[in-house]
């Protein structure tokens, strides 16, 4: 929490900077949205804020108290933060639903990506690191969890994702029809043609996965291209892709801050961030440039993943190859979680080589691995406490069937 001496904030400052906190489901902020009903600070610095939530139970609680505190922490003259809940009335969600669909009118999505999908950026400040590992066996735990999950490789130069989850053919493309329209969520217009991603079944889920490994002849292929046709490429997976139903979409992001992620952010403003590192300091350092770019694009930064943790030998003696303390650090400076901590371990690399990520249903001799528990933990964390699907609060008022995918399939 900011402790910096100053006046006093004024409660129209507080409201102000509110007004940065944004509904991830409704992509408006939730002052404009009526959700703030209180604000208030006393002359100790402690501001309370009293916000109001669709459902008592709303899932995405968590996210918006944490993100209304860092936000309001870092007024000068804040010493602490404190909100309290309470519940709009039935008139109030009415207006709040209509103030949300009247900013997607006025913002219409420039992607197929539906409303109902969340979307996690997996980004590091350098290549190296593990993001792709990370962001493969992420998402098959997600879909042996019973969530349909969608996979970008926007890492357009070093596409990996095909070999580490044994994908191979092309992608194609289909003319979008009545069955296709309607699944797509509203997203796809009866008649146009759409790419189709490739699955890849992880009972009791699935995987649906864009790649520029799909689209050339060889893996080997350089793609020597430059920033604008990069950025284009990646704009046609997210516009010209029937994505269909998805309960994530996790996106493989390419290292660095450069004109790919800038242009991801933009297309993706309700998209999340989950930054890689390694324990390493040098690692860390680069890495939070990487939060830094999220942040200044207003992209919520959901955590920190930790990856080649420690390596743990035959006779049990474990060993901090890469160092010790990157992620935990990472995530203190940045004011986020440590989401995760993924050991070094040699099935992982086996696992990514053979094309059966740890929690596929062909991977059930590495299952059980140390690096397996983990990923099974880090997605269990994501969908019970840092970024929960979206079908649980607010999104199901725009629907009375808008339930998860995972419940339909």
């Amino acid at each position: 929490m900011t402790n910096i001496q100053g006046p006093v904030p004024t409660a129209d400052d507080v409201y102000g900077i509110l007004r940065n906190v944004i509904d991830p489901e409704l992509g408006s902020d939730i002052v404009d949205l009526g959700m703030v009903k209180g604000a208030s600070v006393g002359e100790d610095g402690t501001a309370k804020i009293t916000i109001a939530l669709t459902t008592m139970g709303c899932p995405l609680r968590a996210q918006i108290k944490q993100d209304a505190v860092l936000r309001v922490g870092e007024l000068a003259g804040i010493n602490d933060v404190k909100v309290d809940w309470t519940v709009l009335t039935s008139e109030e969600k009415a207006n709040t639903m209509a103030k949300a669909r009247q900013r997607i009118a006025e913002n219409p999505s420039d992607t197929a990506v539906g409303m109902n999908t969340r979307v996690l950026l997996i980004a590091s400040g350098k290549g190296g690191v593990g993001k792709s590992t990370v962001t493969v066996n992420l998402a098959t735990a997600l879909a042996a969890s019973g969530y349909c999950v969608g996979v970008l490789d926007a890492d357009i130069w070093g596409f990996s994702v095909p070999r580490m989850l044994g994908l191979e053919g092309r992608l194609e493309g289909e003319i979008v029809d009545d069955e296709a329209a309607t699944e797509a969520g509203g997203e796809a217009a009866l008649g146009e043609k759409k790419i189709l991603p490739l699955e890849k079944s992880v009972p009791p889920g699935s995987l649906k996965v864009v790649s520029m490994g799909l689209l050339v002849d060889r893996e080997e292929t350089a793609l020597m291209w430059r920033g604008l046709i990069l950025s284009r490429a990646v704009r046609h997976f997210l516009e010209d892709v029937l994505w269909g139903d998805l309960d994530y979409l996790l996106v493989d992001m390419p290292p660095g801050t450069g004109d790919v992620q800038m242009g991801i952010a933009k297309l993706l403003p309700r998209a999340e961030m989950i930054i890689v590192t390694t324990p390493s300091t040098a690692a860390q350092k680069v890495a939070v440039r990487a939060a830094t770019m999220g942040q200044k694009n207003y992209l919520r930064i959901v955590g920190v993943v930790e990856n080649m943790t420690s390596f743990t030998s035959s006779d049990g003696a474990t060993h901090s190859v890469f160092g010790e303390g990157g992620g935990e650090a990472l995530a203190t400076e940045v004011g986020v979680p440590l989401l995760g901590q993924i050991p070094l371990d040699a099935a992982v690399s086996a696992a990514s080589d053979n094309g059966e990520p740890l929690l596929s249903g062909d991977a059930s001799d590495t299952s059980d691995s140390t690096a397996a528990k983990a990923f099974r933990l880090l997605a269990d964390k994501i969908v019970t406490e840092a970024a929960p699907p979206m079908s649980g609060c607010t999104a199901r008022l725009f629907a009375s069937d808008a339930v998860p995918v995972s419940v339909r399939l």
